[in-house]
């Protein structure tokens, strides 16, 4: 018998092999890529503005989904951070509009607009971190009403009632306006260039929040949500939370509002009003509260519904134009999105991107949620 020892084998590596969620995400960015080849302009500023308001939607789903504090002020900083835009990015003699703003490079205005919407938020913060429930969401539907006031009203840098021109994107040497590039012999114009800006904004905007959620702020933020009380006694800093949190979340709305300006070329106060602010909480509450991907699914239903019903009002029963008798598209769109919402709290309390979760559990008893 041999005396001498032997080291133990070293366990043999594998490589994990790619699975079927792994190969979805990899074909829906290729073919997110490729749509702008084939795709005509209304369908292209279709999916520009469900990625605008899917931006919104998680920035708003960390603060309502993930941490539990309601607010009804959303559309106030996305018109915060649309209209900083205009004024960083407008030209200093003064635009088609008349209007002036400070000449400074389009990218810059972007962070910067982003910046000041934050700044806003974090004027609100210290009220935020205080007020939970539906004391937070009646003091933030003063937002919309003192943002409704200034936009109306501060017309030198708002435009009043008419609103003002947006100053296109330039990045790089491109310019993001109607002007045709070709690219493998298909014209892009602006919605084919802001395409793949949006694409990289949500992108960037989803990794960010979804880091967020997986690390030790979401599980703060969860524990707030939960039990505030709990959360307090374990030592997580809840107020403090509760403003970061409202902080973030107005950076993304005033992200949002920054490509809504882009995608619609023009900025007009009454867009801004409660109503977008409800919308929002509709994607979040039908896609899936505290779900990254919940919200992008919940924006993509509530902000592609009325167009949709738009373009096709005449194939639709009970639809019609405005005036002619029917139901008007807009009408149309939130008498069913109401409906879905009813549906998910009763039937679906997880949203849409909660059976897609429950079925992969099925299919997968093992798998890690």
């Amino acid at each position: 018998m041999s005396d001498v020892l032997t080291a133990p084998a070293e366990p043999r590596r594998t490589l994990r092999r790619p699975n079927a969620r792994t190969y979805a995400a990899v074909a829906g960015t290729l073919l997110l890529l490729a749509l702008p080849f084939y795709l005509d302009r209304f369908w292209l500023q279709a999916g520009l503005f469900a990625m605008a308001a899917a931006i919104g939607a998680i920035g708003i789903n960390l603060l309502t989904g993930a941490t539990g504090q309601l607010s009804m002020g959303h559309a106030f900083f996305l018109a915060v951070g649309a209209y900083s835009y205009c004024v960083f990015a407008g030209d200093e003699s003064g635009g088609a509009d008349g209007l002036t703003g400070l000449g400074l490079p389009t990218w810059l205005a972007v962070v910067l607009a982003t910046l000041v919407a934050g700044g806003a938020g974090g004027l609100f913060s210290p009220i935020a971190g205080r007020l939970r429930g539906p004391y937070l969401g009646i003091a933030t539907i003063a937002l919309i009403f003192i943002g409704q006031h200034v936009l109306f009203n501060a017309r030198d840098l708002t435009g009043g009632f008419n609103g003002r021109d947006v100053p296109p994107l330039s990045l790089f040497g491109l310019t993001f306006d109607d002007s045709e590039l070709l690219v493998a012999n298909v014209p892009f114009g602006s919605a084919e260039k802001l395409w793949y800006a949006g694409l990289v904004l949500l992108l960037g905007g989803a990794l960010f929040a979804r880091g967020v959620l997986r690390g030790r702020p979401g599980r703060a933020m969860n524990a707030i949500r939960d039990h505030r009380i709990a959360a307090g006694v374990i030592g997580v800093p809840v107020a403090r939370y509760r403003a970061g949190v409202f902080v973030l979340s107005s950076m993304y709305a005033g992200l949002a509002g920054v490509l809504l300006a882009l995608v619609f070329q023009r900025t007009v106060p009454d867009y801004f009003g409660i109503t977008l602010s409800l919308e929002y909480l509709a994607m979040i509450v039908i896609g899936g509260l505290g779900s990254v991907s919940g919200a992008v699914v919940g924006a993509a239903f509530v902000s592609l519904l009325p167009q949709l019903l738009t373009r096709y009002s005449d194939a639709l029963p009970l639809v019609s134009a405005p005036g002619t008798g029917g139901i008007a598209p807009g009408e149309a769109s939130r008498y069913l999105y109401g409906a879905a919402i009813v549906a998910v709290v009763l039937f679906l309390p997880g949203g849409l991107v909660g059976v897609a979760a429950r079925r992969r559990v099925k299919r997968n008893p093992g798998e890690e949620r």
